[in-house]
């Protein structure tokens, strides 16, 4: 302890490091969910699920309002929130988590399963419009890039999908890991997995409790806005950072 308001830290550079500039950044580790990709908006994700179900003439513009202020309502319930504790540990928890909210959507009852086989369908999550260019430049830069995520499920689908699992090295994620962010031990193990220091590693996302948990390893960390975005995500800015030096 060289200071009585030192950080908490998970991994602590040798002292003489701290003399030293930080190293040019080597990586860059993205969230996925509202960082990479977001997923389909509600009404879009309640058709298709209408639709996969047999029950698109039952979704008219006022049971699609209501179920949308149904999930609104749903979600916040102490024993949906509850439910949602540790989903992203394992694709059980993560389905029952579901669950639990969807049977409390009139439209959702009885064909939770439909819903929960839609929202991870390969088209159900969509890259920003500045995904693809950021992560390719990156590559050709010669910047390792890896993805960071609690999810429940293999991101590969998706990434495949898009044609995105071209311009990503390495994908760590919660389920595989038996852990979620901001457990030192996944940002650690995406370094590792990519054979560099983290302190030459940085970490995009929009969550300042889970992705900021990067910066207690030794990484820089650049947290998005955690506005809603529908097109671009403001990823061109990482692209800024290794223009600068950072």
């Amino acid at each position: 302890m060289s200071s009585l308001y030192d950080s908490a830290v998970a991994h602590r550079a040798a002292d003489s490091r701290g003399l030293e500039p930080l190293p040019s950044i080597e990586a860059v580790l993205f969230d996925f969910s509202h960082t990479l990709f977001r997923l389909v908006d509600a009404e879009t994700w309640l058709r298709r699920v209408a639709v996969a179900a047999g029950r698109e003439a039952e979704l008219d513009d006022d049971v699609r309002d209501k179920a949308i202020g149904q999930l609104v309502h749903a979600y916040v319930l102490p024993e949906v929130t509850a439910a949602q504790a540790g989903r992203d540990l394992a694709p059980e928890r993560h389905r029952h988590g579901m669950y639990e909210w969807w049977r409390r959507v009139d439209f959702l009852k009885g064909i939770e399963s439909v819903a929960y086989d839609v929202i991870r369908a390969a088209d159900s999550w969509v890259p920003y419009s500045d995904a693809e260019a950021v992560l390719r430049s990156l590559c050709e830069q010669g910047v390792k890039v890896g993805i960071v995520s609690d999810f429940a499920w293999d991101l590969g689908v998706h990434l495949e999908y898009w044609g995105l699992d071209a311009w990503v090295d390495d994908v760590v994620i919660s389920y595989q890991e038996g852990c979620e962010k901001p457990d030192p031990a996944m940002f650690l193990k995406a370094c590792q997995n990519l054979d560099v220091d983290p302190r030459a590693a940085i970490m995009v996302g929009d969550n300042p409790t889970r992705d900021g948990g990067a910066a207690a390893v030794g990484m820089r960390t650049y947290i998005l806005p955690g506005e809603p975005r529908n097109d671009d995500r403001g990823l061109e800015h990482v692209l800024g950072f290794l223009a600068w030096g950072l």
